[in-house]
This record gives C-alpha cells, structure tokens and sequence, in this order.
C-alpha cells in the first residue's frame, strides 16, 4: 500500500512538473500565437535570479516566490515592448527572433557566470516518510504551488477586468482597439504574465534541477509538446496534456528509467497528435478556458 502512494505521488509530481514548464508557454503561445523559443532561457533566468538572491542573503523563499517571477516578467515586458511588438501575427518571425534572443541571453549569462553549474541551492524542505518509503517533502511543495499557480491564472483570466481584456484582444485584437481598449498595453502585460510565470517556475525548480546556462534546453521541447498536444484552450489543455504525458512519463520511468520514460511521453505525444491534429480540446473541453 505504501508502495503505491508512493508511486501515486511520483505520478502526480510529474504531472504538476509538466505544467509547471509549460504554463508561462500555454499564455504567450497557446493566447498570443507567438512562438517563443526563448522559453527555455526564461525559466533559466528565473533560476539564476534565485542563485543570485540567495547569494546575496536574500531568503530563498523570498527569492523563489517574489525575485524570479518579478525579474522575468519585467525582462519580458522589455522584450515585447524592443522585439515582440513589431512581429504580432507574422509566426515564423517571432520564431526566428525569439530563437536569436535565446541564444544572446545564453551567450550573455555564459558570459557573466561561466559554462558551469551555478546553483549552491539545496531543497528548503527535507524528506518525507509515506509508510516505509522516503519521499522529498520540496517535490509535494511544488505540487500544492503549481495547484494554487492554476488555479491562480484561471482567476485572473476568467474574472478579472485583465483578462477579459486579454481574452478579448486576442481574439479580435482590432474591434478590441475600436471599442477603446489599448490593445499595445494588453499585449504587454500578457506578455509580462506569460515570462513572470516562467520565471517563477525557473526559481521553483531551480533547487531541484540545478542552474546552468544551457538548462533551458530541456525545458523548451518538453513546454511545446505539452502545449501543442493540449490544444487551444490554454489552461484546460495544459493540464489535460501534462495529465497525460506527465502520467506516462513517471510510470516508465519509474518501472524501467528516465530515458525509456521520456522515450513513452514523445510516442505518446505523436500519437495523440496522430489522432486529434488540433489537440485533446479540439474533442474535449471545448468550451474551457
């Protein structure tokens, strides 16, 4: 018995992992249809953002919760407003401009901090016993905030004057701006949300996997299988999809290890892709969020 509420955990760890990566994604590529290859270098610079702060004394919850998430969303503001705004619409554009914005800001932090890992942090929580098995307290920390991350983006998306506007915007960004609204400042700021959610999942992981400037690289292929596979309504899709891949992942790789693990997500992911092109929304969960 205790050996299945262990897995069970594993299970739903890799799931609330999945969409912890992807969430920041599923807003500026599943809303805004921008393709942001970068993705990856925001959750690295999350992580290092807490590396720093830390560093400095700063409390490392301070730095996971306020710091990575504050920093990100500001250097993402900056991005939209130098790089992003001039490319709406244009998709293999924002592409190619966000794949050389990703390889400045690897070069960039390879530059400052050396090709070498960075992190000295360790988990704030310890282990957790679950009957006569040992589990890692700072893994169900991370599951019970990606819970309250979600729940969190839904709100505001769905009862916030913002995300009404947001929502509105996207989907017809020139009545939107007929009808008054500063559709430029909503971009923005969506924009921001998007990179302040990437970086808070930097930080939160960073105890976890470690900090280094090539780290985004295994956040990014993971981020846009899950969201593609989840389709066009964002939250729904995002979870639906890391519930499924994130399911698959953690079995293998529990029963038989991390590399036959990821080898199950990628099949499963084409297969899915194989049957519903659109995404799971495109059957289920229509008309969710």
């Amino acid at each position: 018995m205790d050996l299945y509420a262990a897995l069970a955990l594993q299970i739903v760890y890799g799931v609330a992992n999945l969409v912890l990566i992807s969430l920041g994604l599923a807003i500026i590529f599943g809303m805004m249809r921008v393709i942001n290859l970068a993705h990856g270098e925001f959750l690295m610079l999350g992580g290092y953002t807490v590396v720093i702060s830390t560093n400095a004394g700063v409390n490392i919850w301070i730095a996971m919760l306020i710091l990575a998430p504050l920093v990100v969303g500001i250097i993402g503001l900056v991005v939209e407003r130098l790089m992003i705004r001039f490319l709406y619409g244009r998709m293999v554009d924002t592409l190619l401009a966000t794949w050389g914005l990703s390889l400045v800001l690897i070069g960039l932090i390879t530059t400052i901090f050396g090709a070498q890992t960075a992190t000295t942090i360790s988990p704030p929580i310890g282990a957790v016993r679950i009957g006569g098995f040992t589990s890692s307290g700072y893994e169900i920390f991370l599951i019970a905030v990606t819970a309250l991350l979600s729940i969190a983006v839904y709100a505001v998306l769905r009862y916030t004057k913002l995300g009404l506007l947001a929502r509105g915007t996207m989907q017809g960004a020139e009545i939107a701006s007929a009808l008054g609204v500063s559709t430029g400042r909503i971009y923005a700021v969506t924009f921001g949300l998007g990179a302040a959610v990437s970086g808070l999942a930097g930080g939160l992981l960073a105890p976890v996997t470690g900090v280094l400037p090539t780290i985004g690289a295994t956040y990014i292929a993971k981020a846009f299988i899950t969201v593609i596979s989840g389709g066009a309504a964002i939250l729904s899709g995002t979870l639906s999809a890391s519930a499924l891949l994130g399911s698959v992942n953690s079995v293998l790789s529990y029963v038989t290890g991390p590399t036959i693990g990821e080898v199950g997500l990628l099949v499963v992911a084409i297969v899915l892709l194989r049957l519903m092109p659109q995404g799971i929304t495109s059957k289920f969960f229509r008309k969710s969020l």
